[in-house]
This record gives structure tokens, C-alpha cells and sequence, in this order.
């Protein structure tokens, strides 16, 4: 077991026997550090998690497996100090040539580049007997943020402010000390830049600047465009970097090589010997809320962390998170706007397709194909989004009408053409196509409904002469083919993209002038009372990607419900209205952010164990406890999806008015949970603020 020493005490009330010593202490320094013990801490404290997972997570996963916290030890080889090529006889040709390579390179030379040179590698050991070589350890040595100057921090110069984001710039530099802005900007108005000028003053004071990006994919653009303005060292923190080398990053970023570090939500445990600034880009999204396990959220514990620091954190969206716009009216964070496109660029004109009684291809109706061949034809790029990966929702028998569903989940099974298969997008299971109906025997089996293949596959027969490239989780799983794909996008020839909401967020895209979504409707009339504010954050963001550069852009919205409210403000007025107005419906309702969410879930193999448990657990606490004034409980019921996995689903809804009373009433609940008789029988957690479906 590795542990974290946190405190020390002179006595224990347990017995000595249930007392363990400590074989080892692995290291002689704290490897967190004073801000990231109390980020963890506080963070285990306010999400129910135990405080050891929590700190645990907070470090790097060679740290958790006893690894030293230290980078890579290298073995090379340097000639010695009295090492001379004369003491080598003029026939040993090759030896002369290795003694002059270590000569020729004090600081040490690696076996791999002995290698490269063809030079035997043996003979570093001839050499080593002869007096003439020695091998050393070598470890990267640090490079602190003040041995560079402020001039030699750009690679390229800044681009010209327009005056929206040059007003917004000076706020933000003018600002010593901690304070939170929330940066509003519509799609295309140049937040980024502000981002970048911002920590380019972070720089020249000699600080580090971290900056959190919701999903990985968006990581390899936002390091490269770093990279290209800055020639400071930039670092990426993501699960997609193994073992080593995420360790090595954690270590630039501790030591302050790392001037700029760039990572998904679990970047914000990261340590930074002179943190400056904190930026979360796309700061509305869901990926920076942990779904499972330590449920915490990179965002608001950005805002923590950037306090404890005393240095600013900006929040950057399109369409602000209606917390975060809340916080903003009450005054907890200082609102900067971007109204404008950067570079003249004109806002896409929406336009809602109405296709009731229309015959579809694919999901696509006859005008909009005409459309997307009227764009193609002018040597621009088309984005056609349809949130739904695979070739088909379901595979259906056209005798019995069976629907081809999950044995683990309450679940359809998705068609996959590429490569062929059954899979359940909820659990992961995966079987091969049936032949024939479980139910009948029919072998005419038919699928159902467009997945993003089966929309790729119409449209490469309907445009044979254009690229159409498909962008969703399937088709970028292998390791580059994301890059891949963006360098056949920006080489700017006319192309039909079809995705997922992965092309929604954060992509440049300067030739696509036509957004086609596909289906509008799709959370329009969810059971999650945040569905409303979801959909119009999701289509707002990929309607953004047309028109941002000298081609003007149209967005066209197919929809069975054209006189739909929403829809109708978000495209004739703005996300701002459209938010203000369910904010008011929120306030009305008592729903967060006027109030206070945390759902205790419980799963069991057996249907109705984990209701029956979370029941025990509410009667229990109401007969025991007074719930404060303005605590609500809702439930137990069964999860929107019950059956999932192959475990039976149910959740318990608490709701309070004051933030501090919820946690009062949760420790008390937790305490009882960890003591109830029934707690091995079931798997149970607890999510506070919670962001997903109930």
C-alpha cells in the first residue's frame, strides 16, 4: 500500500495491533504542496469522497505506485578528464572515432546515438578499462521561470485587438490578485487571442499560466497554437499521455520549466512553483464535471484554487453555463463581452428547415442536398452534425418488429458498418450482426434510422466528387488520425464534414460557410430539467463554426417543431436572452443555481435492492434527523435508464436552499451509509451539484 503522510500524531485511540509501521518513505520532500494538499482536501470534503482517493488522484500515477518523483535517469557516457586522443594508437581507427564523439560532446553522449553514428557500442567498455570513459547519471536540470527575458518570450507577434477584446485585455491585466471573469464571446470573437495576451503578460512577470481544455482532442490544436506564439517550454497534462510521460510533465510544471501548461479536468491538481493565471476555455461544458468515481468538477474547483493562489482565473464561453452567468448577476465574478467577430467576420444567418411531411434521405430532406451542392459549388466547406455515432440507432425485424437490444442495459444495440458489429454505445458490450430475429427467426433484419456511417455513406454517393470525412469518436480513435483529418480540412478544398458534437467545440474552420444540423429536436423535450440549456449551448456552438473568416456562413436547422420558443429565440435573438429567460424559470422553480442538488445513486444485481436501500437510508434520516428549513427530498426512484451494465439503478434526489446546510445534512448521511447493514449487497455513491441526467 502506498500512502500520503498528512499529519503526525503521538498517540492513536486505535490498539497497537490494528497499527502498521511503514516499511519505506519514498520521498524526502512533500510531493504536494501546500495549495494542492488543501485543493484535495477540500475538494474530498465538499464532494462526500474519501480524503485518500481524492489525494491520491491528485498525483501523478507513477507517484501512487511508489515511483521516485523524479524524472528519467539516463545512463551516457563522457570522456574522462585526463582522456586524450593521443593515447589511443592511430590503428584503433574506431576507438579514436567514439573517444573523439565524447570529446566533441561534454555533456554526454546515449548509446542510441552511438547507434545512429554505427558506432559499435561495445566499446564504450574497451574504452572504460583504458581510463578514457565513464558513465554518469544524467537528470534534466531545471530551467525557473526567471533565467529567460521577457523579450525572448514570442515566437510570433500578437495579433491587432479590436476594441471589445483590447478593453476586456486591459481589465484583465489591470487586476492584480485573485478575481474570477467570466469572458462572454460569440463563436469566432477572438477569446483565444485574449487568452493568449493574457498569459503573455503572465509571462514577462515571470509566472506560469494553466490552461484547462474540456476533451483531449482539443488539446494537440490548443498546444500547437501555443507553441507556434510562444518559445516557452508548453506542456500537455491529459490521460492520453502514458505513465512517464505524464509524471515528466507533472515535474516541469512542479520545478516551473513549464511556463505553459495545457490539460483536461485533472490538470487543475497540478502543481506550479509560480502559478500566474488560470484560464477553463469552453468553461460551460459537461467533460469538466467527473462522472464517475471522485465526482468533482475542474471548473469550480478552478475558482478555489485560483483564490488559495491570489491569481486570476478567466472563464471562457460562447454560452456561459447558467452558474457561471448567475454568479456574474450576483457579482461573484466580473463579465467581459465579445459581441463582435474578430476581423470583420459577419455572424451566420440561422434559418429553420421545416420538414414535417418531407421525405428524408439519411435524415437529410431534398433542400437541404440542394443547399450543401450550391455551397460545394462555390469551393466551400459544408459541417453536417448529427449527435448520433454508428451506422444505425437499431436493427429491426420487419416481421415481429424486435428491436435488436443490450442484455446489460436498457438499451438499443447501435449497427456498426466499420467494422461490422453490434455495439451498446452505454456499456461497451459488443456481438456481431444477427442473421436472424431472436423473437421469429426472420431473417429480414433492417436498420433503423442514421448514425453518422450511414449519413457518410449516402452522402459520398450523393457528392462522388468530394471528400466527405466523418469526425466522431469511432473514426478517431486511432492514434493522429484527428490530426490527420484537420490537415485535409485546412487545406481549404471543398469537403462535407459529418460529426458528432466533437466538431462543436472550440475548431477553426475558416472555409465552412454551410452548418446543417440535422436534427434540432433532439433535447427538446428532456426529462433533465438542464436539457433546454444543453441544446441550445450544442447548437450554438456548432453553428458557430461557419463564417468565421471572409466567407459569409448560414446555419440550417431541420426541425418538426419550427414555431418551438427556444428555437425561435436563439436564432432571432441571443444565447444572453435565451438564458435570462431560464434563469427566470429556474428562480421559479427552485432549481439550481437557486438552489443546492446532491443525488445519492445506488446500483445492485437485483432489481429493486438498490430502491430498497436508498429508501432504508431516507426514512431512516427523516425519523433521526430535523431536515433545515428549505431541504427537500425527492425519491428514491429508479434511474432513467434502470437496468445498465447488467446492475439495476436507483437514485435519491436531496435539494436545499442553503449550500451549507446540504453538507451538514450529507455527513450525516454518509456516516449512516458507510454503518448500514445492506451496503456491501449494493455499490453506492454520492454526487454533489450533479450535471447529468436524473
Amino acid at each position: 500500500m502506498i500512502g500520503i503522510i498528512v499529519e503526525c500524531a503521538e498517540h492513536s485511540d486505535l490498539p497497537p495491533k490494528q497499527l502498521k509501521s511503514a516499511l519505506a518513505i519514498l520521498d524526502d520532500t512533500p510531493v504536494l504542496d501546500t495549495p494542492q494538499l488543501y485543493l484535495a482536501r477540500w475538494a474530498a470534503s465538499y464532494y462526500a469522497f474519501p480524503e485518500g482517493e481524492a489525494l491520491s488522484q491528485a498525483l501523478p500515477a507513477l507517484l501512487r505506485k511508489g515511483e521516485e518523483a523524479d524524472f528519467a535517469h539516463a545512463t551516457l557516457w563522457r570522456a574522462t578528464a585526463n582522456a586524450a586522443l593521443e593515447q589511443l594508437s592511430g590503428t584503433a581507427v574506431r576507438q579514436r572515432e567514439l573517444l573523439d564523439l565524447l570529446l566533441r560532446n561534454p555533456e554526454g553522449v546515449s548509446t542510441d546515438l552511438l547507434r545512429v553514428e554505427s558506432i559499435p557500442v561495445n566499446l564504450l567498455k574497451t574504452l572504460q578499462d583504458k581510463g578514457l570513459a565513464e558513465s554518469f547519471i544524467h537528470r534534466p536540470s531545471p530551467v525557473h521561470a526567471e533565467d529567460r527575458e521577457s523579450s525572448d518570450l514570442l515566437r510570433e507577434a500578437p495579433l491587432t485587438l479590436n476594441t471589445e477584446q483590447q478593453a476586456a485585455l486591459q481589465q484583465i491585466n489591470s487586476q492584480p490578485g485573485f478575481c474570477t471573469w467570466l469572458l462572454e464571446g460569440v463563436t469566432g470573437s477572438g477569446k483565444t487571442e485574449v487568452y493568449l495576451q493574457a498569459i503573455q503578460q503572465t509571462l514577462t512577470q515571470g509566472r506560469q499560466a494553466l490552461v484547462l481544455v474540456p476533451e483531449i482532442g482539443l488539446t494537440p490544436q490548443t498546444l500547437a497554437r501555443f507553441k507556434s506564439r510562444f518559445q516557452v517550454p508548453v506542456v500537455a497534462l491529459h490521460s492520453g499521455l502514458n505513465d512517464r510521460q505524464r509524471l515528466d510533465a507533472w515535474l516541469l510544471a512542479r520545478q516551473g520549466s513549464a511556463r505553459i501548461l495545457i490539460g483536461t479536468r485533472s490538470a487543475i491538481f497540478t502543481p506550479m512553483r509560480h502559478p500566474g493565471l488560470i484560464i477553463v476555455d469552453e468553461e460551460h461544458d459537461l467533460s469538466f464535471k467527473q462522472q464517475d468515481g471522485f465526482r468533482y468538477s475542474a471548473r469550480d474547483l478552478a475558482v478555489l484554487r485560483a483564490r488559495q493562489e491570489a491569481i486570476p482565473l478567466l472563464l471562457g464561453s460562447a454560452t456561459p453555463s447558467l452558474e457561471s452567468l448567475h454568479n456574474a448577476q450576483a457579482g461573484r465574478y466580473r463579465h467581459l463581452r465579445l459581441t463582435q467577430r474578430a476581423g470583420g467576420a459577419r455572424p451566420p444567418a440561422f434559418e429553420l428547415l421545416d420538414i414535417r411531411g418531407e421525405t428524408l434521405s439519411c435524415g437529410l430532406s431534398a433542400s437541404l442536398l440542394t443547399r450543401m451542392q450550391q455551397h460545394l459549388r462555390q469551393g466551400t466547406q459544408v459541417l453536417v452534425f448529427l449527435n448520433r455515432r454508428g451506422f444505425s440507432p437499431s436493427l429491426i425485424c420487419h416481421q415481429c418488429g424486435a428491436v435488436n437490444e443490450c442484455t446489460r442495459c436498457d438499451a438499443r444495440m447501435t449497427l456498426h458498418r466499420s467494422p461490422p458489429h453490434m455495439h451498446c454505445h452505454h456499456c461497451d458490450r459488443q456481438t456481431p450482426i444477427p442473421k436472424r430475429c431472436h423473437q421469429c427467426g426472420s431473417d429480414d433484419l433492417r436498420p433503423s434510422g442514421a448514425g453518422t456511417e450511414r449519413t457518410e455513406d449516402f452522402l459520398q454517393d450523393h457528392f462522388p466528387d468530394t471528400p466527405v470525412l466523418r469526425i466522431d469518436r469511432d473514426s478517431t480513435a486511432r492514434k493522429d488520425a484527428m490530426k490527420h483529418l484537420m490537415e485535409q480540412i485546412h487545406t481549404g478544398k471543398p469537403c462535407i464534414m459529418i460529426g458528432t458534437q466533437m466538431l462543436a467545440k472550440g475548431h477553426h474552420f475558416p472555409k465552412v460557410t454551410l452548418v446543417a444540423v440535422l436534427d434540432a429536436d433532439s433535447g427538446l423535450f428532456s426529462a433533465d430539467f438542464r436539457g433546454m440549456e444543453k441544446t441550445a449551448q450544442l447548437i450554438l456552438q456548432v453553428a458557430g463554426r461557419a463564417g468565421r473568416a471572409d466567407h459569409p456562413g448560414e446555419v440550417v436547422m431541420q426541425t418538426r417543431h419550427p414555431d418551438h420558443p427556444m428555437l425561435n429565440a436563439l436564432i432571432r435573438e441571443s444565447y444572453s436572452a435565451f438564458a435570462n429567460s431560464e434563469l427566470q424559470l429556474r428562480h421559479a422553480a427552485g432549481l439550481p443555481p437557486f438552489t443546492s442538488h446532491a443525488l445519492i445513486r445506488a446500483e445492485a444485481t437485483h432489481q429493486g435492492r438498490a430502491e430498497a436501500f436508498l429508501r432504508d437510508i431516507r426514512e431512516t434520516m427523516e425519523a433521526q434527523l430535523n431536515p433545515p428549513p428549505g431541504s427537500h427530498w425527492s425519491g428514491p426512484f429508479p434511474s432513467p435508464m434502470e437496468k445498465r451494465a447488467g446492475l439495476y439503478r436507483a437514485q435519491l434526489l436531496i435539494q436545499s436552499r442553503q449550500r451549507s446546510e446540504l453538507h451538514q445534512l450529507l455527513r450525516h448521511i454518509l456516516h449512516f451509509l458507510t454503518q448500514h447493514k445492506g451496503r456491501n449487497q449494493v455499490r453506492w455513491s454520492i454526487d454533489v451539484d450533479p450535471l447529468d441526467s436524473y
